[in-house]
């Protein structure tokens, strides 16, 4: 986690580098654009604006982590990071258990998955606060409808027919976001996993909190705990003492069903497919009056995610390196993201090399996503290949099923982009005076 040190030391911001300072405008105010959008500041920049199609925020989606890696640099850039750990789930460990008896498989500190785990929507608020703090603009009803890039400066246009301008561009707004179309040149389809999740997040009821069937994960505070087994696994996450319960059953399915948070989930199917499972916990699941259904669609990694003409249009997050749910980092690469693509437009102080700094980004965050989006492919794998065709007795090997995202939490993405930025840089000057740009993958 960050220092003490580093969360308590006074906070300055960065004077800017140009003159005027670079001039930005983020699509998406979700974590990863309010993340980019504070970022940005820290650097000196001027964020224009922090633009999202919709009207209201609502408190979406469930369960959510954030990792050491993002924390330290939120701190650097002067969040209060206590008011995300306050929040989130305060159980010391986690436990692996065997899909149809609750045996323990393997127990590790909570912090090797994803750090602290709260609700997203109440991370989000968090977020959304710091932006504001620094006196960021967030506009709301903002549909962006169409980009065109230019050597001086990019625009977009709003569905209110509004036109924006800046030095930059920075599309945060999901695998969805229009931005691809631009980078890629074309459109790109999902492809199905091949596995959906049933999800529900809610208030236990008093009956739940006093029936024994039930009850289990609810009397003794915070707790995490996974269910794994052929083809399947279940997470639990108690939350605030007990106060919000959440489950999420990750299964296979190659149905036909658009990628949506808000899809109702069909809770016979859920309770068919938890007939077998360890019974501390079936009947919590059973229970539950309603959930949703997410289909889990895969998007090959791009060979780009910066626009090929002026190179001022740049996408960050979800909408360039969406992460599986197994990989617990979907949310702390984007504030990694966030904060080398800002250090790099820093870090290229003539107006002129904004086109350095975007491609230099690519090229040093694309390996760092890569590895942590095959992190929890493998997990996923892991977990639902280990006890194929295995007798109860055997033992299994903790290692085969322990959470092993502890290795990528020492990384520093600031410090890594201040390493390797001559070298890249260079090679990004030589690609740009040759007129071809080396793809990602």
């Amino acid at each position: 986690m960050a220092s003490e040190q580093e969360i308590g030391k006074p906070y300055e911001r960065l004077a800017s580098v140009h003159n005027p300072p670079l001039r930005v405008i983020v699509v998406g105010a979700g974590l990863g654009g309010c993340a980019a959008a504070i970022a940005l500041h820290h650097q000196g920049h001027e964020v224009v604006a922090v633009l999202d199609k919709v009207r209201q925020f609502n408190r979406l989606g469930d369960s959510l982590g954030l990792g050491e890696n993002a924390y330290k640099l939120l701190a650097r850039w002067g969040c209060n990071i206590r008011e995300i750990q306050e929040i989130g789930n305060q159980a010391p460990t986690m436990k692996i258990r065997r899909w149809h008896d609750g045996k323990v498989l393997a127990e590790q500190p909570l912090m090797d998955m994803a750090g602290y785990i709260g609700h997203r929507g109440d991370y989000h608020d968090i977020f959304l606060k710091w932006v504001r703090d620094r006196g960021i603009p967030i506009r709301m009803g903002c549909d962006v409808v169409a980009y065109a890039d230019s050597e001086t400066e990019p625009e977009l246009t709003l569905a209110s027919g509004e036109t924006i301008r800046a030095d930059v561009i920075v599309a945060c707004d999901g695998i969805k976001s229009l931005a691809r179309h631009l980078v890629l040149g074309a459109g790109d389809d999902p492809v199905s996993s091949g596995y959906a999740c049933f999800r529900a997040y809610f208030e236990p009821s008093a009956a739940m909190a006093a029936d024994p069937a039930r009850n289990a994960f609810l009397v003794d505070g915070d707790s995490v705990n996974f269910w794994i087994g052929p083809d399947t696994h279940v997470v639990q996450n108690t939350l605030r003492g007990g106060r919000e319960f959440n489950w999420i059953l990750t299964h296979r399915d190659d149905g036909d069903v658009p990628e949506s948070w808000f899809q109702p989930g069909d809770m016979d199917e859920v309770r068919r497919l938890v007939a077998d499972i360890d019974p501390a916990i079936r009947e919590a699941i059973r229970s539950t009056d309603a959930c949703l259904d997410w289909k889990i669609c895969y998007r090959k990694p791009l060979p780009t995610w910066v626009s090929p003409d002026a190179h001022r249009i740049v996408m960050l997050g979800d909408s360039c390196h969406a992460h599986l749910p197994t990989s617990a980092q979907g949310a702390s690469q984007a504030c990694e993201s966030a904060g080398v693509l800002a250090l790099c437009l820093r870090l290229a102080p003539a107006r002129g090399d904004i086109k350095v700094a975007t491609r230099a980004y690519e090229k040093l965050r694309f390996p760092r996503t890569r590895v942590s989006q095959t992190h929890g492919e493998d997990l996923r794998d892991r977990w639902h290949n280990v006890l194929k065709n295995v007798g109860q007795d055997i033992e299994i090997d903790p290692e085969m099923v322990k959470i092993k995202n502890r290795p990528l939490y020492a990384f520093d993405a600031e410090q890594d982009a201040l390493d390797k930025w001559d070298e890249v840089s260079e090679r990004v000057r030589s690609e740009l005076a040759s007129g071809q740009i080396e793809p990602l993958c």
